[in-house]
């Protein structure tokens, strides 16, 4: 937010919008990719909490399905299939948050980079 020019907000309160509308018309806006980035990031890593759910959790019908990924895989057997299929359930939510914020992820992504 540091990056947001001034002369906006300025321009804004001198058209004699209100604070709400303030936030809500320029600065909302101009926030969306980077906060489709946040977003898309701390989904992934707070879905993926596969350590905390083993050491802090211990009956198996409470644990998130990333740690119990981790259970199906036997000591002499495993099978592939069954872990393949959880594995993609897994994947799913933060792959369709993902493709929904595509676009202002990746604006969000290379905000702070210059061109030429």
């Amino acid at each position: 937010m540091k990056t947001i020019p001034k002369e906006i907000s300025e321009s804004a309160l001198v058209d004699g919008a209100s604070v709400f509308r303030h936030y809500w018309s320029v600065i909302l806006p101009l926030l969306r990719p980077p906060l489709a980035a946040l977003s898309v990031l701390m989904t992934t890593w707070i879905y993926n909490e596969f350590f905390w759910a083993i050491v802090l959790i211990k009956s198996d019908d409470k644990r998130p399905i990333t740690s119990a990924l981790g259970r199906l895989q036997g000591e002499y057997v495993t099978d592939f299939n069954l872990l393949a299929a959880g594995a993609i359930m897994a994947a799913l939510p933060t792959l369709i948050i993902f493709l929904i914020l595509k676009r202002q992820f990746v604006s969000g992504l290379t905000l702070g980079s210059t061109k030429g």
